[in-house]
């Protein structure tokens, strides 16, 4: 599979009559985008607001993160099963308004939602202060059912980032990369002398408003799946959980998956990247085992000589990640874990719930209970107050001026397990 990623570099975004890019610039109307929203008819108010890197603003409670992007040349557009009817992702050519996300906020239906500050202290934490921001606030109609709400909203997300996403349809990109691997066949025919290496990609499964989708297929439903690593970079991957915000994978995330880009930067190089393995983390004892076995099963049949595993959230899923370790080592395979900590504010407890003498090699995206103490806001995107019953808040963080105190577990992608964020440690 050949995939083009065209990036448009957007230096700058404003409101206006028109939603195009001139000059870097990229212009939203934000009433044609409203009423394209508004046509769901469960859709009660959008309103649209715009946060860039080093202003004053908080945005909270934040749900998804998206980036805008656009089919140019290939089969499918959009999110495919999602907002758009089934096509093979992985080929073509796309073009994306890079450095630009929509952030999709409303009514807390689950508490593990999140906050980004795009300033002082809070910025350190996420990602997304660095991105230029269309917030995206979204009222479902009264009476909904929970699910119904939740994906009322995530949908109108991904609806706001295509139609963002086509003004880049016609404007020549400021840079091409290309991400391209063969069959297995090929591949090891053209890089016999290179290690066979895997990405067991673990992704929340749980049912509660705790799942991920692939081509739209609730995640709950697979069994574990290979996947060419250009799928997920052209959409095939969404998120759709309300997991704790810290280790959130999201949309944007997604599209953008920190590991398969390092990984197809090593490929033909250092290594022979062999493809992903998409593994639901699911709550059941009988659960575990067979997707944890039918990982590595896979892992064998593909002729991994080495797997890198990643985890989404924590608790829980710990058990899946140390058990998928433990299968594959014991079939010669070497594992990398990537994970974050659960250890108390202080650092000291136990940072995993589950363990195994074969999970030698770990890397750690950071502590989701450290405590980080945010500045007053002069502008709120949503609601403040939504702290006080997010994953990592509490009543009363919000002090009287105005600035608040919250653990990691709240601040959007602060320890994502895929890398996509700004602290990390390694642990021997």
């Amino acid at each position: 599979m050949k995939l083009e990623h065209g990036h448009i570099y957007i230096k700058d975004i404003v409101l206006g009559d028109k939603t195009q890019v001139e000059g870097g610039v990229l212009t939203v109307d934000a009433q044609a985008l409203i009423a394209h929203l508004k046509e769901d008819n469960k859709v009660k108010n959008v309103k649209v607001d715009l946060a860039r890197p080093g202003e004053e603003i908080r945005i909270i409670p934040v749900k998804d993160v998206i980036e805008p992007r656009v089919k140019v040349i290939g089969e499918g557009n959009g999110f495919p099963g999602v907002t758009s009817k089934i096509a093979q992702m992985g080929e073509g050519k796309v073009h994306i308004l890079s450095g630009v996300a929509i952030v999709t906020i409303g009514d807390i239906v689950g508490f593990q939602e999140g906050v980004i500050d795009m300033w002082g202290e809070g910025a350190k934490w996420t990602p997304f202060s660095k991105t230029l921001n269309i917030v995206v606030d979204i009222e479902p109609v009264e009476g909904l059912d929970p699910h119904v709400h939740e994906r009322t909203v995530r949908f109108a997300g991904l609806r706001a980032a295509e139609f963002i996403g086509f003004a880049g349809k016609d404007v020549e990109p400021d840079e091409v990369l290309v991400y391209e691997i063969g069959t297995q066949v090929e591949e090891t025919a053209k890089y016999p002398d290179l290690p066979r290496v895997a990405y067991v990609e673990m992704l929340i499964s749980q049912g509660l408003l705790h799942d991920g989708y692939i081509y739209g297929v609730n995640s709950q439903q697979i069994l574990p799946t290979l996947l060419h690593p250009n799928e997920e970079l052209d959409n095939a991957v969404i998120s759709g959980n309300c997991v704790a915000a810290c280790d959130k994978i999201t949309t944007y995330q997604h599209q953008n998956n920190a590991v398969i880009l390092d990984l197809y930067k090593e490929h033909g190089k250092t290594i022979n990247f062999i493809g992903v393995i998409l593994t639901p983390e699911l709550t059941t004892l009988e659960g575990k085992f067979r997707t944890c076995d039918y990982t590595a099963k896979l892992c064998v049949n593909l002729g991994a000589d080495a797997v890198i595993i990643s985890e989404e959230g924590y608790g829980n899923p710990d058990s899946d990640l140390v058990m998928i370790c433990k299968r594959c080592e014991q079939k010669g395979i070497k594992t990398v874990l990537i994970t974050d900590e659960c250890s108390g504010w202080d650092g000291m407890s136990q940072p995993l719930t589950d363990m195994a003498e074969e999970a030698v090699a770990v890397i750690s995206t950071g502590n989701v209970s450290h405590v980080v103490e945010l500045t007053a806001a002069k502008k709120v995107l949503g609601v403040a107050e939504a702290i006080y019953t997010l994953a990592g808040g509490w009543e009363g963080c919000i002090a009287e001026d105005g600035s608040m105190k919250c653990e990691l577990n709240a601040v959007i992608g602060s320890t994502s397990e895929i890398g996509y964020h700004n602290c990390t440690v390694e642990l021997y």
